[in-house]
């Protein structure tokens, strides 16, 4: 098996302008991971032992172009202090379902924590975490172009931080209005059809037309056969950072702030969100879906591109109805954009990757 790996490691940047309970950690060169082959002719990748800031939350992202019978399994554990966690299989992705399946994995529950389909939460936070990447054997080339990780510690919410005002009333940006409900099985296809606007916003942006997905080719690519459904964050960002160029990755923002710094870089952002609060719909109960934010109005409302609307599918909401129902997810987004892109300056650590300080 020939493996072929990018450059660059970056540890996340403990920056002392403000503290933050949320981080993210990206790897893109892997030579301080070691490597080793299983009993199973499986390659296997373990990295070094982590620090991060205290956390109970884990969100894992991969960016990898596999070979066509290609397939990567990735577990993740975590450390009090000296004294580790099991692994936790975190997902298996493969470019081929038919071959390897492409899931999640249930039934992992034990004192220290459990996995929710694409998010390990632990009992108690931890300050350190490693990662172990597995290869198939049969795989005769890979290359991993990106590793990871979002950690929160969800016993301390962040506070709303003042606006960048610079950007209310501007035009929006130019995402592509798609819908969900066009389609016949689309009806939990918010997912997809977020990653798949944002694909098309940087296929037109680039003048790329390869990166223009249909939903249920995105939809059909990503689809959790054990989750039985087409949400899994991880699974989403695989495909789209596995595109030629592109990058992708689920993190989280501490709060409006963020968003509004990246609109006004030009970037639109994913969020994960409960439509029931968004539409004033609490009594209904909880309703996860993912959305596209697209700029921002003269007061601050937020204008987004709704997949779950059949019609007018740019809409604008109260600010504070969308912080309720952005919360939901603990603030979780989906960035996608071109490698090498310039992003906005990252006060807390929650999207950098680069070289470590």
């Amino acid at each position: 098996m020939r493996l072929i790996i990018s450059l660059t490691l970056f540890l996340p940047l403990l920056l002392g302008a403000a503290s933050s309970e949320r981080q993210f950690t990206g790897w893109t060169d892997f030579h301080g991971f070691t490597r080793s082959t299983n009993s199973n002719g499986e390659v296997e990748w373990l990295s070094p032992k982590t620090k991060c800031r205290p956390a109970d939350e884990f969100i894992p992202s991969w960016n990898a172009d596999l070979a066509p019978d290609g397939w990567l399994r990735v577990e993740l554990r975590a450390f009090h202090g000296s004294q580790p966690t099991k692994f936790y299989d975190l997902g298996h992705w493969s470019r081929n379902p038919e071959s390897h399946p492409r899931e999640s994995i249930k039934n992992q529950k034990d004192i220290d924590g459990n996995v929710d389909t694409d998010t390990l939460q632990l009992s108690a936070p931890a300050d350190a975490i490693q990662f172990k990447l597995t290869l198939g054997a049969t795989a005769n080339a890979a290359r991993l172009k990106l590793l990871g990780l979002s950690a929160t510690d969800t016993r301390t919410p962040e506070k709303e931080r003042a606006s960048l005002r610079s950007v209310w009333g501007k035009s929006p940006l130019a995402v592509p209005q798609r819908s969900q409900l066009s389609y016949a099985d689309g009806g939990a296809w918010c997912s997809p059809t977020t990653t798949s606007m944002l694909l098309a916003f940087w296929s037109d942006k680039l003048e790329r037309p390869e990166l223009n997905f249909d939903v249920p080719e995105v939809a059909h690519s990503i689809y959790d056969t054990t989750w039985k459904g087409t949400g899994n964050w991880a699974f989403n960002m695989a495909f789209a950072g596995g595109q030629p160029g592109m990058r992708a990755y689920v993190t989280r923002f501490n709060d409006v702030r963020e968003i509004e710094e990246w609109i006004a870089a030009g970037y639109p952002v994913g969020l994960s969100i409960d439509h029931n609060r968004l539409r004033n719909r609490q009594s209904q109960g909880p309703s996860g879906h993912l959305v596209v934010c697209v700029g921002f109005e003269r007061n601050g409302d937020v204008t987004i591109n709704n997949p779950g609307s059949l019609h007018e599918m740019q809409k604008t909401f109260a600010r504070e109805r969308l912080i309720d129902a952005w919360a939901y997810s603990k603030n979780t987004v989906y960035l996608i954009y071109p490698e090498g892109a310039k992003l906005p300056t990252d006060k807390f650590g929650h999207w950098t990757i680069g070289r470590a300080k």
